[in-house]
């Protein structure tokens, strides 16, 4: 287990680790206890009552933030023809068809998010192995794979974020950053919550939001009482 800093242990001291927090008190504590020397990230994690083994307890999607996430997302995006020219005209970063996907096979990964229009994808296929593992594979759920591309950029550079529940049915969202009015991260978070909720499949029994916690990005997590976000 990596050793844990004093100023995060320093942090995590002012916890009260058995507490489930009211929100708004969360994110108080969050920004207050944040100790890095720059403009960090804040994040939601949530552990539900799924099993990710189960096709129809997968839960994916993509959702734009009210204020956006703080960050600039660098945007690529396959297309051709009108859809090329639209991409550029809402202000993807870089846009291509085959050149792009050699451009990509040769190692260039610099770039957060990942478009493609449809009649791209038997290309864009090729990449699989190199964008897979990193979570950057567009896809029809989240948005990525569309034929109206300049709407996804625009989505994009608005502040949508992903969400998907992992292997250990584990979801983490980014909500704005340290340097967020308490205000803006409230209606982050729960307009986030809101979609986390109505996601819950029909299939999914008993207690559906077990754990709830936030945290920047080297801060120690604060648990959360999911029925706080809404109220």
């Amino acid at each position: 287990m990596a050793k844990k800093s004093k100023k995060f242990l320093a942090a995590l001291e002012k916890v009260d680790r058995e507490n489930k927090y009211d929100a708004t008190e969360a994110l108080k504590l969050v920004k207050e206890l944040d100790y890095s020397n720059f403009d960090a990230s804040i994040e939601v994690a949530y552990r539900l009552g799924v099993d990710p083994k189960q096709a129809d307890q997968q839960i994916r999607g993509a959702m734009v933030l009210p204020h956006g996430t703080g960050k600039t997302q660098t945007v690529i995006v396959f297309a051709k023809g009108d859809a090329a020219k639209a991409a550029e005209e809402a202000g993807a970063d870089y846009v291509g068809d085959s050149d792009l996907v050699e451009k990509v096979q040769g190692g260039w990964l610099d770039f957060d998010v990942v478009v493609a229009a449809p009649d791209m994808m038997a290309e864009v296929g090729k990449l699989g192995r190199v964008l897979g593992p990193k979570g950057l594979m567009p896809n029809p759920k989240t948005g990525t794979v569309t034929p109206d591309v300049a709407k996804a950029v625009n989505d994009i550079k608005a502040g949508q974020v992903t969400y998907r529940v992992d292997r250990q049915s584990n979801v983490h969202v980014p909500i704005g950053k340290v340097s967020f009015d308490l205000e803006k991260l409230q209606e982050n978070l729960a307009a986030l919550h809101d979609v986390i909720v109505k996601a819950k499949p029909a299939s999914s029994k008993g207690v559906y939001i077990k754990n709830m916690a936030i945290a920047s990005t080297f801060g120690p997590g604060v648990k959360v009482d999911p029925s706080s976000v809404l109220k």
